[in-house]
């Protein structure tokens, strides 16, 4: 049997755009995800619209006009983006409450923008795990570790992907995340087993595992940290009836909270016994064993 070293695990609250595009609000999530939640890391991302989107796409409406935020959809995109300065303020914010800040970045034009505030790591989304640009840059101009989604990615790209870490030198910088690109996916479309995979197939050329959770509930994150998923991220909102496509797949305060201590309670019993009889053990011993019978050697 494989012997997973289990470090503690590192629980990710992906805000993402789940703050509606209000910063009082992006405020009060990081507030909340540190102090009632007790998440090490908070998530939020950055995208370069015009640079995204092609001018007919920015144009078009919104496909769930109930989720829209703008006439348009690339008006509903750019409603949501923070600023730079924004984004320094959410990083200083971070930094008062105890948690680390961080940022998937969307597109060259994002890194660049987000690298000079120097947070402990940056994120790759799915969507952009095949822009040789983006990666390149981060590897070239980023010194501190890079996650990046597998989701929507097929085997024969995740090798490309790595070789061109292992050809930058910067794949002991480097996290890969299973990941099911769908909001919420089901249970059978999780496939938590890939979490396995990825450390069979990458674990010696990468730095860790994780596991980036778009599903319903609390149940299976568990098993993603027993699969030897370093890192958990969810997806995290103040209340999933708001406005926003993300919030249906995201957990609320409770839910996040609950994340946060059952795989802190995990690591603590994740481990062998260093005695045959544990000190808890000897006095049960003692008492429910008295006058049986000994094995002769």
């Amino acid at each position: 049997m494989e012997r997973i070293e289990y470090t503690e695990p590192r629980v990710i609250a992906e805000i993402g755009c789940n703050h509606k595009g209000d910063l009082n609000i992006a405020r009060e999530m990081i507030q909340m995800a540190a102090v009632f939640c007790k998440v090490p890391l908070v998530k939020f991302q950055k995208r370069t619209v015009r640079e995204l989107l092609s001018p007919e796409e920015y144009a078009m409406p919104h496909p769930n006009p109930v989720h829209a935020y703008g006439k348009t959809y690339g008006e509903h995109r750019e409603f949501l983006e923070f600023n730079v300065a924004q984004h320094r303020q959410l990083k200083q914010w971070c930094e008062e409450f105890g948690v680390h800040y961080t940022t998937s970045v969307w597109d060259v034009s994002a890194a660049k923008d987000i690298v000079p505030l120097n947070p402990a790591m940056l994120k790759v989304p799915s969507a952009c795990n095949l822009n040789k640009e983006l990666l390149s840059y981060l590897c070239d101009q980023y010194g501190g570790e890079i996650h990046l989604s597998l989701g929507m990615t097929a085997k024969a790209e995740e090798e490309q992907i790595i070789a061109l870490f292992e050809e930058k030198k910067r794949n002991k910088d480097l996290v890969i995340y299973s990941c099911t690109a769908g909001y919420p996916v089901p249970f059978d479309d999780i496939c938590l087993l890939e979490i396995a995979r990825l450390r069979n197939d990458y674990g010696a050329r990468v730095k860790a595992v994780g596991f980036s959770g778009h599903h319903l509930g609390i149940a299976v994150d568990t098993a993603a940290y027993t699969l030897g998923a370093a890192y958990v991220e969810r997806h995290f909102t103040l209340d999933r009836t708001w406005k926003g496509t993300d919030h249906a797949a995201s957990l609320e305060p409770d839910g996040l909270r609950r994340v946060t201590r059952d795989l802190r309670a995990v690591h603590k019993a994740l481990r062998y016994k260093q005695t045959d009889i544990l000190a808890i053990e000897e006095v049960q011993r003692g008492k429910l064993k008295k006058g049986q019978i000994r094995w002769s050697a």
